[in-house]
């Protein structure tokens, strides 16, 4: 047992996991147009090592910070609704998004001189601040978070209404409509290392705060109730919770797009290999969501080269497929709660 009291299985996933981003940020460097590159001859190569620098390398390191951004939220969202179908943008998030990049794709594309602070926050910005007030919009409608149920179906409905919204720009105004699908199928063809240092900082932040509150969501586990005979404000740290979920998905949905069932899948696949407490359960799984979606972005690129997928698709098929077996092995999701 190390400190902390991890087992050998979590120590030898921990391990896994980080030799696995290691795996895939030597295979970035090395997957490009024309599939993969020795990376010996890259070296050689002036031209390609700028291009090494510039383009591949932060476009990897942001599918990692992206991933790992969206496993921890998809793993607080699943301990702080107990619920183990719950993901990231459950509060609306992914709505709110969308709609703030539709509306940006509007403003910029029509009466951007009426609004010049939204040409300068741009499209990842707009994707943000739309998310955030979603997640505001939702709190607001569900009175708090004291009641898990009521703030679920307060995101549910704010994610219908403002999707409705957004599928209203779309029909008044065709020509954002390529736009909006390159965003809703969720890319990393755009990450620079300006997105890069965001996410990390984000990811930073948002994993401090979590691992900090990791024992109301071990309290949660046991029910509302339960968890507050054990002296836990959980008003406070709830709503530090769920802006933890709110920033880590926000900062992630901004700068690569709607990527499904990567919050969703990362904290199950965690969870059947190794049953743990939140501190380290939220680690794990921001690593398993990194290692994720940096493999599924190595398969966007190369699988049909020159030629690229959108990188949500490969998320939403194998996350869909892991999840269909799941159900298949395990229809009542015994994997699906987080344990001691």
């Amino acid at each position: 047992m190390m400190p902390g009291g991890l087992p050998l299985r979590a120590r030898q996933l921990l391990v896994a996991l980080l030799g696995l981003a290691v795996l895939v940020v030597l295979l970035g460097m090395a997957v490009g147009s024309g599939g993969l590159e020795s990376l010996a001859q890259i070296r050689g190569d002036p031209l390609a090592m700028q291009v090494v620098r510039a383009i591949r390398l932060p476009r990897t390191l942001g599918a990692l910070l992206a991933g790992a951004l969206l496993g921890l939220a998809g793993c607080v969202a699943q301990g702080l609704f107990r619920n183990p179908l719950a993901d990231p943008y459950l509060l609306g998030s992914s709505s709110g998004a969308a709609l703030g990049v539709a509306l940006a794709f509007v403003f910029m594309g029509g009466t951007s001189s009426a609004f010049p602070w939204l040409g300068q926050m741009g499209i990842t910005g707009a994707a943000f601040l739309g998310a955030m007030l979603a997640v505001l919009l939702t709190l607001l409608l569900a009175r708090g978070v004291s009641g898990s149920v009521r703030l679920l179906l307060a995101g549910v409905i704010v994610g219908v209404v403002l999707g409705a919204f957004s599928h209203i720009l779309q029909l008044l105004n065709p020509s954002i409509l390529q736009g909006l699908l390159s965003f809703s199928m969720g890319t990393t063809g755009f990450v620079d290392w300006y997105s890069c240092a965001l996410m990390a900082v984000s990811l930073l932040l948002c994993l401090a705060v979590a691992w900090s509150l990791a024992r109301v969501l071990d309290g949660l586990v046991l029910g509302e109730a339960t968890a507050r005979t054990l002296g836990l404000p959980l008003g406070v740290m709830q709503a530090a919770l769920v802006a933890v979920m709110a920033l880590a998905t926000g900062a992630a949905v901004a700068q690569t797009g709607l990527l499904a069932f990567v919050g969703l899948a990362a904290p199950h696949l965690v969870r059947s290999i190794v049953k743990l407490r939140h501190q380290w359960l939220l680690l794990l799984s921001s690593l398993m969501g990194a290692v994720l979606l940096g493999l599924a972005d190595l398969l966007a690129r190369g699988l049909l080269a020159p030629q690229e997928l959108p990188v949500g698709v490969l998320t939403a098929l194998l996350g869909g497929g892991y999840l269909l077996w799941l159900m298949h092995r395990s229809p009542t999701f015994r994997a699906g709660r987080g344990g001691t």
